[in-house]
């Protein structure tokens, strides 16, 4: 047996989410289609993070073991001829044994964009979320600065959430504008189910004025759902990237890099 890494790009606005689902409407359930034909038998994977309903990835990591050996360039093109449009692999790797996809991985960053406009943009329909309201940047971005550290973040966590504890260490977080896109960028070792659809609706808010921007530190204080602001839009949110110990020698460490291959025109 081997372990294969497997680098992963998807547009989630036609799927139900990464995990497995009843009908095969995950994209897991794509991929793993995909490899029982490549492979000739049934192969479960792993990833990284399970992205929730319309949500998108431009660097899922993922690990499964097979006894079949096969060049990585065809690993590669031979599972994309294989997936459907929305779903492509960018890269394959041997791993060793001990590598998992998700218990190693140190971090996880994702990426949210806003557009910003007085109308809605059809051709960016669910590749970005909307605001018509005007965002004052400098109070959104004086926000944020209460996220990075360790923090009980169960007033942005979702009711349905499983995790056992609502305590994360975010490392950075950020919001950068550029041109009418608003770009929120967060980086934690782990994030809990809807976290950063509620951050970014909280941060949105703030940059509406219908919050002061201490009105973040106010919410990580009080821990409770009910007091923030309601949850955003899964249209403009990325899974960009994925941090594992340099030892594994996986190409996911520029995610700058990333972002600009797949979305040029806010990268």
């Amino acid at each position: 047996m081997q372990r294969i890494a497997l680098g992963l790009a998807y547009d989630g606005s036609g799927w139900r989410g990464w995990q497995t689902q009843p009908g095969g409407t995950g994209v897991q359930d794509a991929l793993e289609a995909a490899l029982q034909q490549f492979l000739g038998h049934e192969c479960p994977t792993i990833c990284a993070g399970r992205t929730d309903t319309g949500v998108h990835a431009l660097s899922q990591v993922v690990h499964l073991e097979t006894p079949k050996h096969r060049e990585l360039q065809s690993w590669v093109r031979g599972l994309n001829a294989l997936l459907p449009d929305s779903v492509a692999v960018q890269w394959a790797q041997p791993v060793s044994a001990d590598f998992h996809a998700r218990y190693g991985a140190r971090s996880r960053t994702y990426l949210y964009v806003v557009r910003q406009a007085a109308v809605r943009s059809p051709l960016l329909r669910e590749r970005t979320g909307w605001v018509f309201q005007p965002l004052n940047l400098e109070a959104m971005q004086q926000a944020v600065l209460a996220l990075p550290g360790q923090h009980d973040f169960s007033s942005f966590r979702s009711s349905q959430c499983q995790a056992a504890s609502p305590v994360r260490t975010m490392t950075a977080a950020s919001v950068t504008q550029q041109g009418v896109f608003y770009v929120f960028r967060f980086t934690a070792n782990a994030f809990l189910h809807h976290m950063v659809r509620n951050l970014v609706g909280a941060l949105l808010y703030i940059g509406m004025g219908r919050q002061a921007a201490q009105w973040m530190a106010e919410l990580l204080l009080q821990r409770d759902r009910r007091l923030a602001a309601p949850t955003f839009s899964p249209s403009g949110l990325y899974l960009a990237g994925v941090d594992y110990d340099p030892v594994h020698g996986l190409p996911t460490g520029n995610i700058e890099a990333t972002w600009a291959q797949h979305l040029p025109w806010f990268s």
